[in-house]
């Protein structure tokens, strides 16, 4: 009688693991779970041509004439220059020996108080008369503009910007 004992314990066994395995494993199953949900459940499907970067403008040609002689691009953007008004002047010559002049004019100013300079900026921070502003040398097509810009980065406007640029302009030669 113990054979028979062992031996049904071993079916018992052998089909308790048959169900087991069979019932966990994907394979055994029929259908997609993924497509047999609502759809309200399914992941969201991006289309193709959404989920790319734009590359429309990634390739745009330079417009003619901006390369220096060698071929390269220039290394800073030219600005058009800014029509000789209150708050601005040209001055022929490179922005760097521009930035100089301008340091050296504004220290022979009469109540002017230079907080800061920046020449990679091409920018004095000023205070004149009471008003704080910003005395910005940059390049340009017929050489370098100055000219008096407000925190804002508009043009300065009032009686003290309109005082310190004509006296620039008139110390370094401006047009």
């Amino acid at each position: 009688m113990r054979s028979n004992v062992s031996l049904s314990r071993a079916v018992v066994a052998g089909v308790l693991l048959a169900v087991i395995a069979t019932s966990g494993c994907s394979w055994f199953r029929k259908g997609n779970k993924l497509y047999a949900e609502a759809p309200e459940n399914r992941p969201l499907e991006v289309p193709p041509d959404l989920d790319q970067p734009r590359t429309d403008g990634a390739m745009a040609m330079p417009a003619a004439g901006s390369a220096t002689a060698s071929g390269q691009a220039a290394a800073r953007p030219t600005q058009a220059a800014p029509a000789s008004s209150a708050n601005g002047f040209t001055v022929s010559g490179n922005r760097d020996d521009t930035f100089t002049k301008v340091g050296d004019a504004l220290a022979k100013v009469e109540g002017l108080t230079v907080s800061s300079r920046a020449q990679l900026l091409g920018a004095f921070d000023v205070s004149y008369e009471g008003s704080n502003f910003l005395v910005r040398v940059s390049t340009v097509e017929a050489g370098s503009a100055v000219s008096a810009v407000d925190p804002r980065g508009l043009p300065a406007t009032g009686p003290a910007p309109a005082k310190l640029i004509a006296s620039l302009k008139s110390a370094l030669g401006g047009r």
